[in-house]
């Protein structure tokens, strides 16, 4: 009797617990990105995106090495076409932004305006593809951008400065046309994308960065901050996220957005201001509202 006999079977019950048990684990590993980037005492942003870039790409690298092997790794990277390309540089894009954008706004206010990605995407898809968005998504979308106005207030009035607020919309917008490009070519598989875009992120720092020595200290958190942080988090988001509803995975996914101001302020002492609390506030509602639906939507859609 061979051993893939004796093994039990997984059921599709177990399978979703697990998957929603990566998907939540992912979200807790990335929630701890600012937390780590404000031990930092590298003042250049790009030496930062550097070094997190080139830890995360041999994560990533080693991940995929283990899980598929030096054949299949090489034929999923080959494989990805252009859409993943794009796919990875939108990854660069991102998380290039979010170590810059850390330079002039607060946690709290770069991830709560990440958190409206999935009613971006939403909107991103209706104005190039015409797809198809219900009333309830285009409700969802209009108080997204209401609140999004109300964060991002401040810097409009001049009371801080605008390049935060602008790198965290521009985070934003990267990971929906991310979304949106994975949605239409189903394909593109998000690892060798993802490790793509940090070779592509290290590359472009490379040739911006005023040096690349460091402390041994932050050394060791640079390591933690691409290897763990985003590297880790990747790999179980990707491995969780085939196992359950998109809407679900998405929904879990709003738990980074909770957890990381509040990390960062019990912490570091950052507390958001008004504005970021109550905008935030405003987005994260209609967001859990929006996914709830269109999880419940998925689960009563019949199987073709």
């Amino acid at each position: 009797m061979s051993q893939s006999t004796l093994r039990p079977a997984t059921t599709p019950a177990q399978s979703r617990t697990g998957g929603v048990l990566l998907v939540l684990g992912s979200a807790i590993v990335w929630s701890f990105g600012g937390t780590l980037a404000r031990f930092l005492d590298i003042t250049d942003g790009w030496t930062i995106v550097f070094w997190r870039s080139t830890f995360a790409a041999l994560f990533l690298a080693g991940f995929m090495l283990v899980r598929d092997g030096a054949g299949n790794m090489a034929r999923l990277f080959r494989e990805m076409g252009w859409p993943g390309i794009a796919v990875g540089c939108c990854f660069a894009i991102a998380s290039t932004s979010f170590i810059l954008a850390l330079a002039y706004t607060t946690v709290a206010n770069i991830v709560l305006i990440q958190a409206g990605v999935p009613l971006i995407a939403a909107l991103i898809g209706w104005l190039l593809f015409r797809e198809r968005i219900s009333t309830t998504t285009w409700a969802a979308i209009a108080a997204v951008i209401a609140g999004v106005v109300v964060m991002v207030s401040d810097s409009i009035g001049g009371g801080v400065s605008p390049v935060g607020d602008a790198l965290a919309l521009l985070i934003a917008f990267a990971f929906a046309s991310a979304t949106v490009i994975t949605r239409r070519y189903a394909h593109v598989r998000m690892a060798p994308a993802a490790c793509f875009g940090t070779i592509v992120a290290g590359t472009i720092a490379a040739t911006q960065a005023s040096g690349f020595a460091v402390t041994t200290i932050d050394l060791a958190i640079l390591v933690a901050f691409g290897a763990l942080n985003f590297g880790l988090g990747l790999a179980l988001f990707v491995t969780g996220a085939r196992l359950i509803p998109s809407a679900l995975a998405a929904l879990l996914g709003t738990l980074e957005t909770v957890l990381a101001p509040l990390w960062v302020a019990a912490i570091h002492g950052e507390i958001p201001r008004t504005n970021t609390i109550v905008g935030g506030l405003i987005v994260l509602a209609a967001l859990l509202v929006y996914l709830t639906v269109e999880l419940l939507r998925e689960q009563i859609r019949p199987v073709r």
